[in-house]
């Protein structure tokens, strides 16, 4: 049933289908030991409770030399995909390096850079929004953060684009996906193992320079758990926000008199933004597994069952959201999983939301209007929402 995110159709335009996934009920068995959770209230029961999880890492007997492992020879993995008590560990050690008053210090050069991206676009004419401005923004920003050349963007968002591919469900992904993947995290590992030799000499007052020395009563991060931080951090501190960009900027285009608004009161762009990450979610699904027995709604999950949580379809749950295929920048309730819930809340949430902002307010001061030249053309993924281009051009 799910192999019908892949179809053109469905990639375009994800939603009719996951009404007929809701129809079934917001907790169903689509297969032995494998449930599909499409319901809001079920959804976030199952991120919130601690009966679901992630399998144990893999052991890998003869690991690559840019494959880090622990001491019993598991594949390290960012928090993202560890439960208590090593996510609790891993997630308060990066917490204190990526603070909330770390990202409002980012908001005059957020700003900086959303001017500039714009005023170029404007003098193009004519331009695609994610090339020219959903992409490279939130790369520079979490580039900079880090302490990363900036030269090397190409490479990042190369093996960032390989790696975010394989973020689908096993079933859904072709060999030649994963072993692409593969080889994109080992140069991942390689880069950020030279970065840390060269940060634990000459510290730089970066965000990568205070993941190399932070510390919790003396625990630190190990060498592994350091490059794998650093990797997520730089892939999803740029993959959400540039989805969440195009897919905004769509959705006002395809909705004028939502569009018109925001340009007329530009007051609205915080609300929109959670109606945007509500109305087409960077991040269309997530997987668990039942670590115990538990319960999801009315359903019994038996302890090592699948679960698939449809993030996309959980956001426009009528029973939470008046007309819910609607696109209102004034809805009062912009409930969302979009970002998460839980242990697993992203980290970075504040400065998606403020990316996103400082875009959107960035684009609608130029006092100019905008339409498109082309027809949007989607990213070839089903976890991960976003376009690939959207031709734009200034009236």
């Amino acid at each position: 049933m799910l192999e019908n995110l892949l179809t053109p159709e469905t990639r375009t335009d994800p939603y009719p289908f996951y009404r007929q996934v809701f129809a079934r009920g917001p907790v169903f068995e689509a297969a032995d030991r494998f449930f599909v959770v499409s319901g809001f209230e079920e959804a976030s029961a199952v991120l919130k409770n601690p009966a679901f999880g992630h399998p144990e890492p893999e052991v890998l007997p003869n690991p690559h030399e840019n494959e880090p492992v622990d001491e019993q020879g598991r594949v390290i993995r960012s928090f993202l995909g560890l439960d208590p008590p090593d996510h609790t560990r891993l997630r308060r050690l990066v917490s204190k390096a990526f603070t909330p008053r770390m990202v409002e210090q980012l908001a005059p050069r957020v700003d900086e850079l959303a001017k500039e991206l714009v005023s170029k676009a404007l003098e193009m004419g004519e331009f695609d929004l994610m090339t020219e401005i959903a992409k490279p923004l939130p790369v520079v920003v979490i580039s900079e953060m880090l302490g990363v050349p900036l030269a090397d963007r190409a490479r990042f968002e190369g093996w960032s684009h390989a790696m975010g591919r394989a973020l689908d469900p096993s079933f859904l992904i072709a060999k030649e996906t994963v072993a692409a993947a593969v080889a994109a995290r080992r140069e991942f590992v390689a880069y950020f193992r030279e970065l840390a030799k060269e940060r634990r000499k000459r510290p730089t007052g970066d965000l990568f320079s205070d993941l190399v020395s932070v510390s919790d009563e003396g625990d630190r991060l190990s060498e592994g758990e350091l490059v794998i931080t650093a990797m997520l951090l730089l892939v999803a501190g740029h993959e959400t926000t540039t989805n969440l960009i195009g897919n905004g900027i769509l959705a006002l285009l395809n909705h004028p008199e939502q569009h018109r608004k925001l340009a007329e009161d530009r007051s609205k762009i915080p609300n929109a933004v959670e109606e945007m990450l509500r109305y087409d979610s960077p991040v269309q699904l997530t997987t668990r597994t039942a670590l115990r027995d538990a319960t999801v709604g009315d359903r019994s999950v038996g302890e090592g069952a699948q679960t698939v949580v449809l993030l996309g379809a959980a956001n426009r749950d009528p029973r939470v959201h008046e007309n819910p295929d609607g696109f209102d920048v004034d809805r009062p309730s912009t409930r969302h999983l979009a970002l998460g819930q839980g242990i697993h809340f992203c980290l970075g949430a504040p400065l998606a939301r403020l990316e996103g902002r400082t875009v959107f307010e960035a684009l609608l001061a130029a006092g100019r209007a905008f339409h498109r030249t082309a027809d949007p053309v989607w990213v070839k993924q089903v976890t991960l929402r976003g376009l690939e281009s959207l031709r734009l051009e200034f009236a």
